[in-house]
């Protein structure tokens, strides 16, 4: 064998030895899969959740169901996130997927759970009930317990089943004459069932009654001889005492009517005893107290006016479209409550719509005088709506800021569908620098008599109080309209001294006795102004526990005025 033969031959069984080792010494890769957890938990909602896992060689996902879906479903070797996604189980219990996991010749399974999805349904959702009230049976169909919520509180749970899926609710008699709507609330996690359950009005009208209310408003307006206001008290916020005045007694009304007075004006406040501010019912013992001051004026053979005062401002002090609808809704849901509590009342009792209704002191605008007018026409709506002595009832009605002015320049009587039964109230406290400013500007006396004496204003003397009260007469009493004084006064200055004093207490009471006879002179009722302080600028006239006159100058003054004056009808 020559040399080159034998190496070659040596050559290939090294090489050959070199591949049988090489092949001796490659192994067999092991295909491993790691899992973050075992078991996936899911609510009764769709939703998802991510799964980790590590593989040592490509990988693929698979599930059991097709409601529980994988993205990616396969990949490539190391750590991946697989986003598990269900959709809601609509089942009626716990259902399972199980997602097996193969790489290589190794499999892995996680099991998927997930709880039944929350059911929640009410067969009705709506009911409507009529006045009297009745009982009404929800039934619903539900997965779990749930919590049920009522409002407001004319709504009441009677009863519920075994099972706890069908109740029965008690729906009051609604006393109201407006309709209400109230809600039985269902909740279960986080689904709602709502029921919406509406009541209709009380029909609170009657046949009219004519009896005990033969008087028109001029009639009427005549048998007024003189008027009083109750001022301070049942107006005040909080309690009939929290202005400063005691309860008001009979002994305090039997000495009104003995000193001379057989008209009493009521101001009175009634948002502060508003028990359901949803319907705006007035709590039944304000009424109840409101009528046991009625009945000490009425019961003495005495006239009564029952207002709405200040009250807050809720009214008075809104006169702007903004405010209207709410304004009206809620003057109309008094007045229908004050007029039917009060209904079996003859003429003798007065209601009054507002009283200074404004939105400040300067000019008003158009949008004023149309929301103001508007108030006067509400009241008159909800009070003529109780039928009874109400379709007769002689009402009054106010002019803007009760200003003698404004109210010749835009008070119109509202639509009324009796003739002859709405009166018109303004308010007199002119020149305000003697009536009411205590401040710089103030002066101590009025009247041409009193110039004499010192400074008197530059305006509102005689004279200008015969010029406003002519204007009433001619746009209102000439043409058949009562029109009533509904304040007037002049503060007592008792913070002077000597003849000072003296003579401003003869000029005050000068002022009263005049605006007093001219108004009757010109047809129009006048009401002083009381409102129990009887020290330094006060306007009380009696002591409000004894009934004693306590300004005898004054009290005398407004007597002898309204002596003096006489109506021209």
């Amino acid at each position: 064998m020559n040399k080159l033969r034998k190496n070659t031959i040596l050559l290939l069984v090294f090489i050959h030895i070199l591949i049988l080792v090489s092949c001796k010494e490659k192994q067999v890769i092991e295909p491993d899969i790691r899992l973050a957890q075992e078991e996936i938990n899911f609510s009764g909602k769709s939703g998802s959740s991510l799964l980790t896992i590590n593989t040592n060689l490509p990988w693929k996902a698979e599930s059991s169901q097709s409601w529980c879906s994988l993205t990616p479903a396969s990949g490539d070797p190391g750590t991946h996130y697989i986003t598990v996604a269900v959709t809601a189980n609509a089942t009626s219990g716990t259902r399972e997927a199980q997602i097996t996991i193969t790489s290589g010749s190794l499999s892995k399974q996680v099991k998927v759970l997930q709880e039944q999805a929350n059911s929640l349904s009410v067969a009705t959702k709506e009911y409507n009930i009529d006045a009297a009230g009745a009982d009404i049976t929800i039934a619903l169909q539900s997965t779990s317990p749930f919590i049920t919520s009522i409002q407001p509180t004319w709504i009441t749970l009677k009863s519920t089943s075994a099972d706890g899926k069908t109740l029965a609710f008690s729906v009051s008699e609604n006393t109201l004459t407006q309709s209400r709507e109230g809600t039985i609330t269902f909740t279960l996690g986080d689904i709602t069932e709502i029921v919406t359950v509406r009541q209709a009005a009380k029909n609170i009208g009657i046949p009219a009654d004519k009896s005990g209310m033969e008087s028109d408003a001029l009639v009427l307006a005549k048998k007024m001889t003189l008027g009083w206001n109750l001022g301070n008290t049942l107006e005040a916020i909080g309690s009939e005492t929290a202005w400063g005045n005691p309860k008001t007694s009979k002994t305090l009304i039997d000495a009104v009517k003995a000193t001379g007075f057989n008209a009493v004006r009521i101001p009175c406040a009634w948002n502060g005893y508003i028990e359901d501010p949803a319907t705006y019912k007035i709590k039944d013992s304000w009424l109840q107290r409101v009528k046991e001051v009625v009945d000490y004026c009425v019961n003495n053979n005495m006239y009564a006016i029952l207002n709405i005062h200040w009250d807050g401002g809720w009214l008075e002090e809104n006169p702007v479209y903004a405010k209207q609808a709410e304004v009206n809704a809620k003057q109309k849901a008094l007045w229908e409550q004050i007029a039917l509590y009060f209904r079996n009342y003859d003429e003798h009792l007065l209601f009054a719509g507002t009283n200074e209704v404004h939105a400040g002191y300067g000019t008003p605008s158009a949008e004023n005088i149309a929301v103001q007018l508007s108030y006067n026409q509400t009241f008159v709506n909800a009070v003529r709506s109780t039928g009874g002595r109400n379709a007769y009832r002689n009402l009054v009605v106010q002019s803007y800021n009760t200003n003698i002015d404004l109210a010749d320049k835009y008070l119109t009587l509202p639509t009324d569908n009796v003739t002859s039964r709405l009166i018109a109230e303004v308010h007199y406290y002119d020149p305000w620098d003697f009536c009411g400013d205590t401040g710089s500007s103030a002066v101590t006396l009025w009247g041409d008599p009193y110039k004499i004496y010192g400074k008197v204003s530059t305006w509102g003397q005689e004279a200008y109080v015969d010029q406003q009260f002519a204007k009433m007469k001619s746009k209102f009493v000439n043409k058949g309209v009562a029109v009533i004084l509904g304040e007037y006064g002049a503060i007592r200055r008792l913070n002077l001294t000597g003849d000072a004093l003296t003579h401003h207490l003869d000029s005050r009471a000068y002022f009263l006795k005049y605006i007093t006879r001219q108004a009757k002179n010109y047809g129009i009722v006048p009401f002083c102004w009381d409102n129990g302080v009887t020290g330094d600028t006060g306007f009380g006239i009696f002591n409000r526990n004894s009934g004693q006159i306590t300004d005898e100058k004054a009290c005398n003054a407004i007597l002898q005025g309204g002596a003096a004056g006489m109506y021209p009808y």
